[in-house]
């Protein structure tokens, strides 16, 4: 449960035990809202012109992974991207020997920042694997100031999707309703729930977050068996929800391209803003996929992970056969707002 994206402690101390219920969040739980958002479709990444609307990051990878992120014209010409039947392929150098500067990967950034709304990705198959970092995530400038929201993450061999937030000091979900979401807090050093999105909160791995744990199935080989899967993430000014599904759950609102997430129950992930966390905390974001290797938290863990494959640099350098499964296989990504 360790991970560090890049860079006073907080002083405010992560919850022991059962979450407690402020006054202010029991009264929330009988405010009215309105019956649905109307939902208007903003951005479609599909079919042939999916690659379109994205800068490939070609730069240092900011969490230390031992990887190098392609240039588009380096991706295309050595096939790590394609689209084939309408379907997205994003795939990693699982050919050679890596080079001093890592294996070769892509990270992809959408040129547009968006300011709330409704964010799905439709999978068939994510990267998995010892030594692997996957990710389809949210970041705003000037980290952690404008915050981070990670919907589909993990590292080596997990089997959960861990759903987090990162932020700077002042936001906390330590009042949040356990019954509000069906996923379940992740925890910090000292056995608490890691309910603290702050990057350096006390009693929490450094950059660790308010994380929760969505439940086997949701990441990785067994996401894969079963044909993947759906995410949606729902950004509002009163706060953040995920859900997740196999796809003959997915809701047929959603399905048609007119969203109703108040008809969707509860989700598996819940961050309400409020007191204990404004919805300030978070600006402008744009979405990132990508897949880069160790680094500071696949590397942490890798030795406890995959045990009995040496250091995660040298698995990672030496066998590229390992990852022939570490791709990403998307029929869309969209935005609603």
């Amino acid at each position: 449960q360790r991970r560090v994206r890049a860079r006073s402690s907080s002083g405010i101390n992560a919850e022991y035990g059962p979450a407690l219920m402020s006054p202010l969040a029991l009264l929330s739980l009988f405010v009215i809202l309105p019956a649905c958002l109307s939902y208007t479709l903003k951005a479609d990444y599909s079919g042939n012109t999916f690659f379109d609307n994205w800068m490939f990051y070609n730069y240092a990878d900011p969490t230390h992974g031992y990887v190098y992120f392609v240039s588009a014209d380096q991706a295309w010409a050595w096939g790590l991207v394609k689209v084939q039947n309408g379907q997205a392929f994003i795939y990693p150098d699982a050919g050679n020997i890596a080079g001093s500067g890592g294996r070769s990967s892509v990270r992809l950034q959408s040129w547009t920042a968006f300011n709330t709304g409704l964010f799905v990705i439709d999978l068939a198959h994510m990267p998995h694997g010892c030594g692997t970092w996957p990710a389809f995530w949210l970041c705003g400038t000037d980290w952690p100031y404008n915050g981070e929201i990670d919907i589909l993450e993990g590292v080596n061999e997990m089997t959960n999707d861990y759903t987090t937030l990162h932020t700077s000091d002042g936001c906390t979900m330590q009042y949040e309703y356990s019954g509000s979401f069906t996923g379940y807090w992740n925890q910090g050093t000292a056995g608490n729930n890691a309910s603290n999105c702050y990057i350096h909160a006390p009693n929490q791995y450094d950059n660790q977050g308010c994380s929760i744990n969505d439940g086997y199935g949701t990441y990785g080989s067994p996401l894969n068996s079963n044909g993947g899967g759906v995410f949606a993430t729902q950004w509002t000014s009163s706060g953040i929800k995920t859900w997740i599904w196999n796809h003959n759950q997915v809701p047929s609102d959603l399905k048609n391209n007119n969203p109703n997430p108040s008809s969707w129950g509860l989700p598996k992930a819940n961050f309400d803003f409020g007191s204990s966390c404004s919805s300030s905390h978070f600006g402008p974001q744009n979405i990132i996929i990508d897949l880069t290797f160790c680094g500071d938290w696949a590397g942490a863990t890798f030795t406890q992970d995959c045990p009995g494959k040496g250091s995660c640099e040298d698995f990672v350098k030496y066998n590229p056969q390992a990852f022939q499964d570490a791709y990403w296989q998307i029929n869309y990504v969209k935005v609603f707002q």
